[in-house]
């Protein structure tokens, strides 16, 4: 499940229960979703929406999503690191950013606006969160660079990004990239998440 890293404060948040409480107060909201049973992670796009279907259907009414899909991204997406590109550096939404993970994981690295500090969200498989409109934040892929997850959308035009001027998501690396990552000379004097 996920797990929160709050690397200012050494700080590490696991367990469900926990990582929903540490989300709150940011609006971010948490969830997991079952897994067993329910659909292999490699099936059809359609497949897996129907699996989910009465999960969707609560968020649409809830939320008033209008349409859901499903990402697939590999390292042999084409045009993977333009994708990488533009989620990888601070931005906000117009609406809120709702992602189920179905395979893989990924970061989401929150950047509070009420003083608080920095902190990851490293998703995976069975994991679900809302992330609200306006909310700084950006996304980094895991070294496996392999998720598939549903979206839901109000809107699609509300996934654009819009881009934080002087975002500090240079200042951050993915703590997932795991050991065998050796950073540039550039990034050598960034200062690395650590566990």
């Amino acid at each position: 499940m996920a797990v929160i890293t709050v690397p200012a404060q050494s700080r590490r948040i696991e367990g469900e229960d926990a990582v929903a409480s540490f989300l709150m107060p940011y609006g971010i909201r948490y969830e997991r979703w079952p897994l067993e049973d329910r659909c292999d992670p490699d099936a059809s796009s359609e497949d897996i929406l129907a699996a989910y279907q009465p999960e969707i259907d609560r968020l649409k009414t809830e939320g008033g999503f209008v349409t859901a899909d499903v990402i697939n991204v590999t390292p042999d997406t084409p045009h993977l690191e333009e994708m990488i590109n533009k989620f990888n550096k601070e931005h906000t939404h117009s609406e809120d950013e709702v992602r189920f993970v179905v395979k893989g994981r990924g970061l989401f690295h929150i950047h509070p606006q009420d003083g608080n500090d920095v902190f990851s969200i490293e998703m995976i498989a069975g994991d679900w969160i809302s992330v609200p409109a306006g909310t700084r934040h950006w996304f980094d892929f895991c070294n496996e660079r392999t998720i598939r997850a549903i979206r839901l959308f109000q809107d699609k035009s509300g996934w654009t990004p819009h881009y934080v001027e002087s975002g500090v998501h240079e200042a951050y690396l993915p703590v997932c990239w795991g050991p065998q990552f050796v950073p540039s000379e550039q990034t050598k004097v960034k200062s690395v998440l650590s566990l």
